[in-house]
Protein backbone atom coordinates (compact mmCIF):
# COMPACT_ATOMS: atom_id res chain seq x y z
CA UNK A 1 0.00 0.00 0.00
CA UNK A 2 1.29 3.84 -0.47
CA UNK A 3 -0.09 6.54 1.23
CA UNK A 4 0.30 9.81 -0.54
CA UNK A 5 0.12 13.12 2.26
CA UNK A 6 0.31 16.91 0.60
CA UNK A 7 1.40 18.98 3.22
CA UNK A 8 1.95 23.04 3.03
CA UNK A 9 3.82 25.23 5.10
CA UNK A 10 2.68 28.09 6.80
CA UNK A 11 3.13 31.07 8.84
CA UNK A 12 2.39 29.71 12.77
CA UNK A 13 -1.61 30.08 13.03
CA UNK A 14 -0.97 30.64 16.88
CA UNK A 15 1.14 34.58 15.86
CA UNK A 16 -1.01 37.47 16.72
CA UNK A 17 -2.62 39.68 14.15
CA UNK A 18 0.04 42.15 14.49
CA UNK A 19 2.28 39.58 13.45
CA UNK A 20 0.78 40.56 9.74
CA UNK A 21 0.99 43.17 7.25
CA UNK A 22 -1.32 43.58 4.57
CA UNK A 23 0.23 44.80 1.48
CA UNK A 24 -2.78 45.92 -0.45
CA UNK A 25 -1.17 47.07 -3.78
CA UNK A 26 0.63 44.36 -4.37
CA UNK A 27 -2.29 41.74 -2.63
CA UNK A 28 -0.81 39.71 -0.34
CA UNK A 29 -0.04 39.12 3.54
CA UNK A 30 3.83 40.11 4.75
CA UNK A 31 4.18 38.31 7.51
CA UNK A 32 6.73 39.61 10.19
CA UNK A 33 10.14 38.87 9.55
CA UNK A 34 11.48 35.38 11.78
CA UNK A 35 7.64 34.38 12.04
CA UNK A 36 7.77 30.70 12.57
CA UNK A 37 7.06 28.68 9.39
CA UNK A 38 5.12 25.55 10.73
CA UNK A 39 3.69 22.52 8.75
CA UNK A 40 -0.42 23.49 8.92
CA UNK A 41 -2.15 21.43 11.70
CA UNK A 42 -4.59 19.36 9.55
CA UNK A 43 -1.66 18.53 7.86
CA UNK A 44 -0.12 17.37 10.84
CA UNK A 45 -2.88 15.48 11.38
CA UNK A 46 -3.19 14.07 7.86
CA UNK A 47 0.31 12.83 8.69
CA UNK A 48 -0.56 11.22 12.05
CA UNK A 49 -3.89 9.10 9.85
CA UNK A 50 -1.18 7.63 7.79
CA UNK A 51 0.77 6.65 10.21
CA UNK A 52 -2.03 4.77 12.04
CA UNK A 53 -2.54 2.94 9.10
CA UNK A 54 1.04 1.91 8.55
CA UNK A 55 0.88 0.78 12.50
CA UNK A 56 -2.11 -1.67 11.39
CA UNK A 57 -0.44 -2.11 7.79
CA UNK A 58 3.59 -2.39 8.70
CA UNK A 59 3.89 -2.86 4.68
CA UNK A 60 2.68 0.51 3.89
CA UNK A 61 4.73 3.11 2.57
CA UNK A 62 4.16 7.24 3.56
CA UNK A 63 5.11 10.00 0.78
CA UNK A 64 4.91 13.29 2.37
CA UNK A 65 4.63 16.26 -0.81
CA UNK A 66 4.74 20.09 -0.36
CA UNK A 67 4.46 22.80 -2.81
CA UNK A 68 6.15 25.54 -1.87
CA UNK A 69 9.54 28.00 -1.97
CA UNK A 70 12.60 26.34 -0.37
CA UNK A 71 11.57 26.95 2.88
CA UNK A 72 9.12 23.79 2.40
CA UNK A 73 11.32 21.65 3.09
CA UNK A 74 11.14 22.15 6.99
CA UNK A 75 7.82 20.99 6.49
CA UNK A 76 8.85 17.50 4.91
CA UNK A 77 11.45 17.34 7.55
CA UNK A 78 8.42 17.49 10.23
CA UNK A 79 6.58 14.97 8.30
CA UNK A 80 9.98 12.46 7.88
CA UNK A 81 10.35 12.76 11.24
CA UNK A 82 6.67 12.02 12.52
CA UNK A 83 7.42 8.74 10.63
CA UNK A 84 7.27 9.41 6.57
CA UNK A 85 8.78 7.27 4.38
CA UNK A 86 9.99 10.19 1.61
CA UNK A 87 9.57 13.64 1.43
CA UNK A 88 8.80 15.23 -2.24
CA UNK A 89 9.66 19.20 -2.79
CA UNK A 90 7.66 21.05 -5.56
CA UNK A 91 9.78 24.01 -6.20
CA UNK A 92 9.64 26.26 -9.29
CA UNK A 93 9.31 30.34 -10.00
CA UNK A 94 6.66 29.18 -12.28
CA UNK A 95 4.30 27.31 -8.79
CA UNK A 96 4.35 31.31 -7.40
CA UNK A 97 1.15 32.84 -6.84
CA UNK A 98 -0.86 29.89 -7.27
CA UNK A 99 -4.60 29.87 -6.69
CA UNK A 100 -6.46 26.39 -5.79
CA UNK A 101 -7.11 25.32 -9.09
CA UNK A 102 -3.23 25.23 -9.89
CA UNK A 103 -1.79 24.17 -6.72
CA UNK A 104 -4.18 20.87 -7.03
CA UNK A 105 -3.09 20.94 -10.60
CA UNK A 106 0.62 20.68 -9.47
CA UNK A 107 -0.11 18.59 -7.22
CA UNK A 108 -1.78 15.95 -8.69
CA UNK A 109 0.64 15.85 -11.75
CA UNK A 110 3.35 15.27 -8.87
CA UNK A 111 1.10 12.03 -7.32
CA UNK A 112 0.86 10.71 -10.79
CA UNK A 113 4.71 10.91 -11.50
CA UNK A 114 5.14 9.11 -8.08
CA UNK A 115 3.61 6.47 -9.72
CA UNK A 116 0.46 6.87 -8.53
CA UNK A 117 -0.86 5.77 -4.89
CA UNK A 118 -3.84 3.74 -2.90
CA UNK A 119 -4.34 6.55 -0.78
CA UNK A 120 -3.73 10.84 -0.63
CA UNK A 121 -4.61 12.10 2.46
CA UNK A 122 -4.63 16.01 3.06
CA UNK A 123 -5.96 18.92 5.54
CA UNK A 124 -9.44 19.42 5.74
CA UNK A 125 -8.01 23.43 5.08
CA UNK A 126 -4.86 25.24 4.97
CA UNK A 127 -4.06 27.24 8.61
CA UNK A 128 -3.33 30.06 5.92
CA UNK A 129 -6.61 30.95 3.55
CA UNK A 130 -8.28 28.37 5.48
CA UNK A 131 -10.09 27.40 1.71
CA UNK A 132 -10.51 23.92 1.79
CA UNK A 133 -10.32 23.59 -1.74
CA UNK A 134 -7.10 22.19 -2.73
CA UNK A 135 -7.87 18.65 -1.34
CA UNK A 136 -10.84 17.92 -3.05
CA UNK A 137 -9.54 19.44 -6.26
CA UNK A 138 -6.66 17.11 -6.51
CA UNK A 139 -9.06 14.06 -6.11
CA UNK A 140 -11.26 15.06 -8.92
CA UNK A 141 -8.01 15.82 -11.16
CA UNK A 142 -6.83 12.39 -10.02
CA UNK A 143 -10.44 10.79 -10.80
CA UNK A 144 -10.41 9.68 -7.10
CA UNK A 145 -13.55 9.55 -5.09
CA UNK A 146 -13.27 12.16 -1.93
CA UNK A 147 -14.15 12.08 1.28
CA UNK A 148 -13.86 14.92 3.42
CA UNK A 149 -13.65 16.01 7.21
CA UNK A 150 -12.45 12.64 8.53
CA UNK A 151 -12.02 11.74 12.28
CA UNK A 152 -11.10 8.18 11.56
CA UNK A 153 -9.41 6.59 8.57
CA UNK A 154 -9.67 2.47 8.49
CA UNK A 155 -8.37 0.96 4.85
CA UNK A 156 -9.29 -3.04 4.96
CA UNK A 157 -9.54 -5.45 1.57
CA UNK A 158 -9.13 -2.67 -0.65
CA UNK A 159 -11.65 -0.20 0.94
CA UNK A 160 -11.58 3.10 2.73
CA UNK A 161 -13.75 3.44 6.08
CA UNK A 162 -14.14 6.72 6.83
CA UNK A 163 -15.83 8.45 10.24
CA UNK A 164 -16.29 11.69 8.70
CA UNK A 165 -17.72 15.07 10.91
CA UNK A 166 -21.04 16.73 10.52
CA UNK A 167 -22.33 19.56 12.20
CA UNK A 168 -24.95 17.20 14.09
CA UNK A 169 -22.81 14.37 14.93
CA UNK A 170 -20.22 11.96 12.52
CA UNK A 171 -21.27 9.46 9.22
CA UNK A 172 -19.67 6.54 8.61
CA UNK A 173 -18.74 6.71 4.64
CA UNK A 174 -16.95 4.01 2.90
CA UNK A 175 -15.05 4.02 -0.75
CA UNK A 176 -13.48 1.61 -2.93
CA UNK A 177 -9.13 2.29 -3.11
CA UNK A 178 -7.83 4.56 -4.60
CA UNK A 179 -9.33 7.49 -2.91
CA UNK A 180 -8.78 10.70 -1.45
CA UNK A 181 -9.74 11.79 2.29
CA UNK A 182 -9.13 14.86 4.22
CA UNK A 183 -8.80 14.74 7.80
CA UNK A 184 -10.24 17.00 10.75
CA UNK A 185 -9.04 18.18 13.89
CA UNK A 186 -11.17 15.45 15.76
CA UNK A 187 -9.09 12.63 14.15
CA UNK A 188 -6.81 13.89 17.56
CA UNK A 189 -3.27 15.25 18.76
CA UNK A 190 -0.31 14.42 16.01
CA UNK A 191 2.70 12.37 17.50
CA UNK A 192 5.47 14.82 18.26
CA UNK A 193 8.87 13.60 16.98
CA UNK A 194 12.06 13.12 19.37
CA UNK A 195 14.98 14.37 18.81
CA UNK A 196 16.49 11.28 17.38
CA UNK A 197 13.54 11.18 14.85
CA UNK A 198 14.41 14.75 13.85
CA UNK A 199 18.02 14.15 13.14
CA UNK A 200 17.40 11.13 11.75
CA UNK A 201 14.59 12.97 9.37
CA UNK A 202 17.54 15.62 8.75
CA UNK A 203 19.77 13.39 6.81
CA UNK A 204 17.06 12.14 4.78
CA UNK A 205 16.98 13.19 0.83
CA UNK A 206 14.39 15.13 -0.09
CA UNK A 207 13.45 15.04 -4.13
CA UNK A 208 12.83 18.25 -5.88
CA UNK A 209 10.69 18.54 -8.84
CA UNK A 210 10.19 21.92 -10.95
CA UNK A 211 7.36 22.26 -13.60
CA UNK A 212 9.12 20.91 -16.38
CA UNK A 213 9.80 17.52 -14.41
CA UNK A 214 6.12 17.41 -14.13
CA UNK A 215 4.92 18.32 -17.35
CA UNK A 216 3.76 20.98 -16.88
CA UNK A 217 2.96 23.82 -19.00
CA UNK A 218 3.57 27.73 -18.96
CA UNK A 219 -0.16 27.92 -18.60
CA UNK A 220 -0.83 25.33 -15.99
CA UNK A 221 0.82 26.06 -12.84
CA UNK A 222 1.18 29.34 -10.48
CA UNK A 223 -0.50 32.53 -11.19
CA UNK A 224 -0.81 31.40 -15.20
CA UNK A 225 -2.72 28.61 -14.42
CA UNK A 226 -5.01 30.56 -11.83
CA UNK A 227 -8.92 29.93 -12.07
CA UNK A 228 -9.41 32.55 -8.97
CA UNK A 229 -8.18 36.14 -9.16
CA UNK A 230 -8.39 38.16 -5.92
CA UNK A 231 -9.89 41.74 -6.79
CA UNK A 232 -9.22 43.31 -3.75
CA UNK A 233 -7.22 42.22 -0.13
CA UNK A 234 -7.67 44.48 2.78
CA UNK A 235 -8.45 44.39 6.80
CA UNK A 236 -12.20 45.44 7.50
CA UNK A 237 -12.49 48.73 9.28
CA UNK A 238 -13.76 48.05 12.83
CA UNK A 239 -16.34 50.82 13.83
CA UNK A 240 -16.98 50.75 17.94
CA UNK A 241 -19.43 53.06 18.79
CA UNK A 242 -21.21 53.03 22.18
CA UNK A 243 -24.37 54.80 22.99
CA UNK A 244 -25.55 55.44 26.22
CA UNK A 245 -29.93 54.79 26.45
CA UNK A 246 -30.73 57.39 29.00
CA UNK A 247 -34.51 57.77 31.03
CA UNK A 248 -35.74 55.45 33.78
CA UNK A 249 -35.01 51.46 33.69
CA UNK A 250 -38.71 51.34 32.03
CA UNK A 251 -37.30 53.97 29.20
CA UNK A 252 -34.49 52.31 28.97
CA UNK A 253 -35.45 49.34 28.14
CA UNK A 254 -38.28 50.23 25.66
CA UNK A 255 -34.97 52.32 24.11
CA UNK A 256 -32.69 49.38 23.87
CA UNK A 257 -35.50 47.01 22.17
CA UNK A 258 -36.02 49.58 19.83
CA UNK A 259 -32.87 49.51 18.80
CA UNK A 260 -32.36 46.16 18.59
CA UNK A 261 -35.22 45.90 16.11
CA UNK A 262 -33.68 48.62 13.91
CA UNK A 263 -30.58 46.69 13.92
CA UNK A 264 -32.93 43.74 13.15
CA UNK A 265 -30.86 42.20 15.56
CA UNK A 266 -34.60 41.05 17.37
Amino acid sequence: MRIVVCVKQVPDPEAAFSMFRIDEQAKKVIPAPGLQLVMSPFDEQAVEAALRIRERHPEAKIAVISMGPETSRNAIKHGLAMGADEGVLLSDAAFEDADSYSTACTLARAIVKLGGCDLVLTGRQAADWDAGVVGAGVGELLGLPVITFAKDVQVENGIVRVERVLDDGAEIVEASLPALVTVSNELGAARTPNLRETMRAARKPITVWKAADLGLGANEAGAAGARCVIERLFAPVKNNRCEFVAGSVREQAAGLVERLREAKLI
